[in-house]
């Protein structure tokens, strides 16, 4: 029995468009072009996920989505996507508050909706056949551990540019979601340049970090609203699509942010670009465990020293930062011991240089923790997840020495 999807839009032309798209692939589309005539159907149809064009006459598609929450049961959600004429931070916000699941901009590609609609199904609608992606990778769904008390917030710092730092952080992310079984919240807190959109195959129109800033008020519900979901359970908080939209945020948002979801995940994983400002400064004092990553290098070593030096002014506790040389079988010419009497500091992980599966995996759009987990670059990352979450366990990282 095919899947039933809801499509509701007063543009003829946009409805054969979805339905034939949605044939195509084995769904059913059950057509409206109204709103009261649309709440209707889905009640009588029992839809797996409603597709709603904002700009209805009389009741408009934020309203229809808004009901939909409010008929849902305490273990029914029915998934809704609304379509947005303009790319406007506005209206992306009044699709979430609405109670949207995601939204699209007009136009857009077929192939971007249904990936949309896959992750959503997978989400909310387990059982049933979903749409098939380019990439064939089973999804796994384990069920959430008992909650150990407050998230705990860890950082990835890069000393310099091209060492790998958000290839790490996203992967470390994905390896304790599916490997270690947490509730993972990822933040691209690169604000300016951020590339969580590029290493995961996302969209400029997913909602960011900014719409946040913007939004008259911020609370834990719209906070869920704007994260994004990821086909390997993480969720994300991503950096603003542009540049000069990274000023829009403060260094009092992302830790704000931070407390709203700390009780919603088992992890928060922050990745920050090098630059010691305030923001990043922020974010230090929230992570529970900084982990500088480095390769053997003079100018990256030389970065450590001065940034080790800073953080220690500042009044870090040793034990609150970790080093990771990554690429560590590279060829530099300096090898781990080399780097630790520059360093005058001890290494406390590795990570092999893998090139293959990184490019691999860079120009794909899929993490290798979520395709190649056995590859010697994955065993790798997996060691180290699994010894960073015993040593929390163990030894919870200090807080801040206050003077």
């Amino acid at each position: 029995m095919a899947v039933k999807i809801l499509v509701v839009d007063a543009d003829p032309t946009v409805q054969r468009a979805l339905s034939n798209a949605l044939a195509q692939v084995g769904f059913e589309a059950i057509v409206s072009s109204e709103g009261s005539d649309a709440l209707r159907l889905a009640r009588s149809e029992r839809p797996a996920l409603v597709l709603v064009a904002a700009n209805l006459a009389g009741i408009d598609g934020f309203t229809v989505v808004s009901r939909l929450r409010m008929e849902d049961g305490p273990s029914t959600h029915t998934p809704a996507i609304l379509l947005l004429t303009e790319n406007q931070a506005e209206g992306r916000s009044k699709a979430l508050r609405s109670g949207a699941d995601d939204y699209l901009i007009k136009p857009f590609h077929p192939a971007e909706l249904m990936a949309r609609m896959r992750s959503l199904l997978a989400r909310y609608q387990p059982s049933e056949p979903l749409v098939p992606l380019s990439r064939e990778v089973a999804i796994s769904h384990p069920v959430a551990p008992k909650k150990r008390g407050p998230a705990r917030v860890i950082l990835f710092y890069g000393a310099k540019g091209g060492v790998g730092t958000t290839t790490i952080a996203i992967n470390v992310a994905i390896a304790l979601r599916k490997e270690l079984d947490q509730r993972v919240c990822l933040i691209d807190a690169n604000l300016q340049f951020g590339d969580h959109r590029v290493f995961l195959d996302l969209g400029l129109d997913r909602p960011s970090v900014v719409d946040l800033a913007t939004a008259p008020a911020v609370d834990i519900d719209l906070t869920r609203q704007i994260l994004v979901k990821h086909e390997s359970g993480i969720e994300l908080l991503l950096a603003p699509p542009s540049p000069e939209t990274a000023e829009l945020v403060n260094s009092d948002h992302l830790p704000e942010i931070i407390g709203l979801l700390a009780n919603d995940f088992d992890y928060i994983v922050l990745d920050i670009d090098k630059r010691l400002d305030e923001i990043n400064l922020r974010l230090m004092d929230v992570a529970q465990m900084i982990y500088v990553v480095l390769t053997a290098d003079l100018p990256c070593l030389k970065n450590v020293r001065l940034v080790l030096e800073t953080i220690n002014h500042l009044g870090y506790s040793d034990q609150k930062v970790k080093l990771i040389l990554n690429r560590s079988n590279a060829f530099t010419g300096i090898n781990v011991k080399n780097a630790e009497s520059a360093l005058k500091r001890r290494i406390d992980y590795q990570i092999i240089n893998e090139y293959r599966s990184a490019i691999g995996a860079l120009n794909s759009g899929a993490p290798f923790m979520y395709t190649k987990v056995d590859s010697a670059l994955g065993r790798d990352v997996l060691d180290f997840v699994k010894a960073l979450d015993k040593d929390l366990a163990e030894h919870p990282a200090p807080l801040k020495e206050v003077p």
